[in-house]
């Protein structure tokens, strides 16, 4: 199947060697989702070495002298477009391997491992001091990382590449300048009309986890998620997509019992990183350029699912009766109902409770402070204040427990410093998204009718079935015609709200 696509000789022998890389990657995914969704809690010492050495044999593999050797002299052949997209990513991925010393590796790795259980032990006793080391740990590594990998201008910009390829401080400086100059304005106009609520009784009703479940399974069979043949849907404190190849995706949602949006818009937002997994194209299995492209372009697939479609008067409509038949207390309440229930408007703590329009200024605070904890050399200590009084000053709001503030996210316990921007991307590019979809497509009117194939087939074909073979910027030029644009999500926040 492959031939249709590799048919140069060199590249044939690249994806031959590479199947030992993409082997690992595929053991450390499955190794990775079971310590969040199965693995008992004492496990934790033994994975963390077993990560930690599959990643110090991933990268040697990755260094073989007659791999790199393979890789160079493809660079100075004829390929087509695919085999150029391989070339480029495993170029990037030598230029990361060879930065990094492979006790780093491991290091890296083991100490995401115990950080992240470390994490999840002070999050549930509201204990920072049981992270804080660990923080400081990983904040030192990522330190280390940038200077490994270098940088021209801000050694943060090395972690922002890692994540979202080309991605510099001043890019994201020009975003959030122009999002925190526009959002606190439009936030306190949208709270002073009074048009949109700010609460809802259905934030306080208690639902069986069992029927919550069969609500969340029977949205995913609208949406023609294929469970059981390609496609899991299973639990984790925090929700998260993992791919073990084209033919095997996962996704977790939560179960709290009340509030039952958290858990619905939850699945909705996984599913949109699933579908991009499981939309690429087959013939790219096993290769380099199997997979989404970045962060950024990812997040606009779970945001376009979470926002545009799960978020809509539509949405609620369709699922109503799915609602009525499994929560005995929606009979109270109409879809209408359920719509602004979905559509809250109001500073929250915690940033994936947050709405559509206060969303982007959580990020704005973790971009905040991950720029002084690498650029400015600000320890863990002084963390939670920072956060608490950019909170007052962004949303209004201060934090009165570790819980509410700091310890909310799962990312820095996984050693991932450089990864919040690529939410405020991808929650402004899947407005953009859903602006050229409507040029041809009526999202509202296929929602409504529960119709989800021509929606999906439009963004297979713009995005997902590219996989990596472009970087992002070039992949949004060659689909779009153009780059990240804000106004598109702040004419849609007015739209919606005002």
């Amino acid at each position: 199947m492959a031939e249709e696509v590799f048919q140069n000789e060199t590249i044939k022998e690249i994806l031959s060697h590479y199947r030992k890389i993409w082997a690992l990657g595929h053991a450390q995914s499955v190794l990775g989702w079971d310590m969040e969704v199965n693995m008992p809690k004492e496990g934790i010492m033994e994975r963390s070495v077993a990560q930690g050495e599959l990643s110090v044999l991933s990268q040697s593999f990755m260094l073989e002298p007659k791999f790199v050797e393979l890789i160079e002299r493809a660079g100075g052949e004829e390929l087509n477009e695919y085999e150029s997209g391989v070339v480029r990513v495993l170029n990037r991925s030598l230029k990361i391997a060879r930065a990094f010393p492979p006790e780093f590796v491991r290091e890296m790795s083991e100490v995401s491992s115990r950080a992240t259980a470390a994490w999840t032990e002070a999050k549930a006793k509201n204990d920072y001091s049981l992270f804080e080391p660990w923080l400081d740990k990983n904040i030192e590594l990522a330190r280390k990382a940038a200077d490994y990998l270098g940088y021209e201008e801000y050694p943060y910009d090395a972690l922002l590449d890692l994540f979202e390829e080309g991605l510099t401080t001043r890019d994201v400086d020009k975003i959030f300048e122009k999002l925190e100059k526009e959002l606190k304005p439009l936030l306190d106009k949208i709270l002073n009309e009074g048009k949109v609520p700010k609460e809802h009784p259905l934030e306080k009703e208690k639902y069986d986890q069992k029927a919550m479940e069969k609500v969340n399974l029977e949205i995913l069979k609208l949406f023609g998620y294929p469970l059981g043949q390609r496609a899991r849907l299973d639990v984790s404190a925090h929700p998260f997509t993992t791919e073990f190849g084209i033919r095997d995706v996962r996704i977790t949602t939560r179960y709290e019992g009340f509030d039952f949006r958290r858990s619905i818009l939850s699945t909705v937002h996984e599913f949109g990183h699933a579908l991009y997994e499981l939309q690429q194209d087959e013939r790219f299995m096993f290769s380099p350029i199997a997979g989404g492209v970045s962060l950024g372009i990812h997040e606009s697939q779970s945001r376009f699912w979470e926002n545009i479609i799960g978020r809509s008067m539509e949405f609620a409509e369709l699922i109503y009766p799915i609602l009525k038949e499994n929560l005995p207390f929606i009979r109270e309440y109409t879809p209408e109902d359920i719509y602004w229930y979905f559509n809250l408007v109001r500073p929250d703590f915690i940033r994936t409770e947050a709405d559509v329009v206060t969303y982007n200024l959580h990020i704005l605070l973790r971009y905040k402070l991950e720029r002084m904890m690498i650029n400015e050399g600000v320890g863990a200590k002084d963390l939670p204040e920072f956060w608490n009084d950019e909170m007052e000053n962004l949303l209004g709001i201060r934090p009165k427990t570790y819980q509410e503030g700091i310890l909310q996210d799962i990312h820095w316990s996984h050693g991932t410093i450089g990864y919040f921007p690529t939410y405020t991307i991808g929650t402004l590019l899947s407005t953009q998204i859903a602006s050229y979809m409507e040029k041809v497509i009526n999202i509202g009117e296929k929602v409504r009718n529960g119709e989800f194939d021509e929606i999906k087939g439009w963004l297979r074909e713009k995005v997902h079935r590219w996989g990596s073979i472009y970087p992002p910027k070039e992949l949004l030029k060659r689909s779009f015609g153009e780059g990240i644009n804000p106004d598109y999500f702040i004419r849609w926040v007015k739209d919606r709200y005002l």
